[in-house]
């Protein structure tokens, strides 16, 4: 019998932070091919500020418990799995469920971290070093020599993005608010203030011929902007619509409008691509290939962590039962890099 105790946060509906619920129950046994994970740092990611607003595109009916990833300790193994699992750190990508002290996962989702990785390190690397990896080296095909465009470079996903396609040798102008520019000037980025300056106008300024990818989490009117600084043979690579967090109305229109212009772009008679990401695009079609894809990817990214061409961005670090006061952190727009629960 397991004298530990589950405490998990539950999202009840559209709320203010404080209105997250802390929940506690009893620690679930793991069933045939399952493992429980005792969570060690789980993440604050851009999906759960809009699921509290009920604005993600494909988020569960409420109540749920959010929690897009997590990193934590195997404790206890089902039928059919390796029983020396136990024990082991593992990083999974889950969509929901990671805030909480106990969750029960597939053992065939869980991707071991490296020895040496800390579990709050290895948390700023899960969804946004996957997110980062596929689409710079599966979407985009960067290689060395090459510019690209990064929205949002201090960010989650940005900054992971921006470090990966720097130990590519590829050159990056990113956009960032003027209080993360001398960061990202330090990092070799060429910044950009999407605030004060013409966005447009200043990358074709810095690259004359256009640029050979950008990566826009912002949706809307910037990713027309990001379709048309392209070179020809370039790649534009959509994964959110940043700028419709707080509207109203309906939570899939954003993204149909989305998809419809990348669709149209590449029924264009021209040489650039357009795509828009979603990390969990072919898991319901080959759901091995998903997984094998995704442990390749990650172990990549640890790899990169591990040789330092990735630095982990750790924005804040607070415990489970401080959420509220974790998502308002994180959606303030102050901080750079994940802000990180702990158990």
């Amino acid at each position: 019998m397991n004298a530990e105790g589950l405490v998990e946060v539950v999202l009840p509906g559209k709320v203010e932070p404080e209105g997250l619920e802390i929940r506690h129950g009893a620690v679930p046994a793991a069933g045939p091919g399952q493992v429980v994970i005792r969570m060690e740092a789980t993440g604050v990611s851009f999906a759960e500020q809009q699921m509290r607003r009920g604005r993600y595109y494909d988020q569960p009916a409420f109540p749920f418990v959010p929690g897009y990833d997590l990193v934590g300790t195997v404790l206890t193994t089902g039928e059919g799995v390796e029983p020396a699992l136990a024990g082991t750190r593992v990083a999974a990508l889950l969509k929901v469920g990671g805030w909480a002290s106990h969750v029960l996962v597939d053992a065939a989702d869980v991707v071991p971290v490296p020895d040496g990785i800390g579990a709050a390190e290895a948390e700023t690397v899960v969804v946004n070093g996957i997110t980062a990896w596929q689409m710079l080296h599966r979407k985009a095909h960067v290689r060395a020599g090459q510019t690209i465009l990064v929205h949002g470079a201090n960010g989650g996903v940005g900054s992971v993005l921006v470090q990966l396609a720097q130990a590519a040798d590829v050159k990056v102008i990113g956009t960032a608010s003027a209080r993360h520019h001398d960061a990202l000037r330090e990092r070799g980025v060429i910044p950009v203030d999407y605030r004060t300056e013409d966005v447009a106008a200043r990358v074709r300024e810095l690259a004359p011929g256009g640029v050979d990818a950008v990566f826009d989490h912002v949706g809307g009117r910037s990713a027309i902007d990001s379709w048309h600084l392209l070179a020809p043979g370039g790649t534009l690579v959509s994964y959110g619509s940043a700028s419709t967090r707080d509207d109203e109305g309906s939570k899939q229109w954003p993204v149909l409008k989305l998809l419809g212009r990348v669709w149209l772009w590449n029924a264009l008679p021209n040489r650039r691509r357009a795509y828009f990401f979603n990390v969990w695009a072919g898991r319901a079609l080959a759901k091995n290939r998903f997984r094998a894809q995704l442990r390749a990817d990650l172990t990549q990214v640890f790899g990169a962590l591990q040789r330092g061409d990735v630095t982990p961005q750790i924005a804040a670090q607070l415990p489970l039962t401080r959420v509220a006061d974790a998502l308002r952190l994180a959606e303030s727009g102050t901080v750079a890099g994940k802000v990180v629960l702990n158990p």
